[in-house]
């Protein structure tokens, strides 16, 4: 009887560790309206974000999105957004600093322009 009870506290104990391991190995997939122009905006946002816990980036130029998929328990959305933003690209409704982005090239320059 007691050799049950030890193999069934084990078999839940190996249970529990294997689920506790596949969350900490999770990613996750979302997409972020970014604000951009060209393809040296599509430079710059993605290497922005390419860090430690970034496993995909990709930006879209004509529909203004990044697909991005992360590993929140490395990084977390709110540090992503903050990459882009300090390098000087809006994300949702978040604006970067301006003097940030005054330095962007003119062609990269998005807020009183329509996308090209």
């Amino acid at each position: 009887m007691k050799t049950k009870i030890i193999f069934i506290i084990n078999i839940l104990l190996f249970a529990s560790m294997s689920f506790i391991a596949q969350n900490s190995k999770s990613v996750i997939t979302q997409t972020l309206n970014v604000r951009g122009n060209c393809g040296q905006c599509k430079e710059r946002i993605e290497s922005a974000v390419d860090v430690k816990g970034v496993k995909y980036a990709e930006w879209n130029k004509k529909t203004q999105v990044l697909t991005i998929t992360y590993k929140p328990s490395v990084i977390s959305i709110d540090e992503i957004k903050t990459k882009i933003l300090n390098v000087g690209h809006d994300v949702d409704t978040l604006k970067a600093n301006d003097s940030v982005y005054d330095k962007l090239p003119d062609c990269c320059k998005f807020r009183h322009v329509k996308p090209h």
